[in-house]
C-alpha cells in the first residue's frame, strides 16, 4: 500500500503488536505519516526487534552542516518504541516515557543508508525497556540510546 495513514483504533485493539508490524511491512496497513515526511522504512520485525532504515540526505541537515539530531533520534525512538510494541498483546498499546540518544559519530549526507536497530530488554505489563543502535552500511555504530515505555490499555 502507497498511501499513508494510521490504522483505526478499532483495528488496533484487535491486534497484538507482532501483528500489527508484519501487517505494515507486508503492505496491509499504511505506513504512518512519520516514515513519509522523515524517508525511512521499516524493513523487519520479530518478537522484541524492530528495524528500520534510512538515506542520510543534505535534507536533514541542521544549520552546522551534518544531519539533524532530531532525524537520528527519531530512527531511534521508531526502532526502540516499535521493538516494544511487537511485545504488546491486543489491546495493548504504548508511548515512550523518555529517550535516551547518544551521538558518537557525525552523519552526512555521504554517510549513505543508514539502520536503526532496536531490542527489547525488559517487557513487563505497565513498562518496557529498550536499546537501540544506528549503524552505517559497514556496521559502524554512529548513535545509541535507550528508552522507557508506558504500556496501557486502548
Amino acid at each position: 500500500m502507497s498511501e499513508v495513514g494510521v490504522v483505526p483504533m478499532e483495528e488496533l485493539r484487535k491486534l497484538s503488536g507482532l501483528e500489527l508490524m508484519h501487517g505494515l511491512i507486508a503492505g496491509k496497513y499504511p505506513p504512518p505519516p512519520i516514515m513519509r515526511a522523515l524517508d525511512f522504512t521499516l524493513d523487519r520485525v520479530e518478537h522484541g526487534v524492530a528495524v528500520f532504515s534510512g538515506d542520510a540526505k543534505y535534507d536533514h541537515y541542521n544549520p552546522i552542516g551534518s544531519v539533524h539530531g532530531g532525524w537520528i533520534a527519531t530512527l531511534l525512538d521508531s526502532c526502540m518504541g516499535c521493538a516494544m510494541h511487537t511485545t504488546l498483546k491486543p489491546g495493548q498499546g504504548y508511548t515512550s516515557l523518555e529517550i535516551k540518544v547518544n551521538f558518537v559519530r557525525a552523519v552526512l549526507d555521504t554517510t549513505g543508508r543508514v539502520t536503526a536497530e532496536g531490542r527489547v530488554l525488559y517487557a513487563g505489563s505497565r513498562t518496557g525497556t529498550a536499546e537501540g543502535k544506528l549503524l552505517d552500511a559497514n556496521g559502524k555504530l554512529l548513535a545509541h540510546g535507550t528508552t522507557t515505555c508506558l504500556i496501557f490499555p486502548i
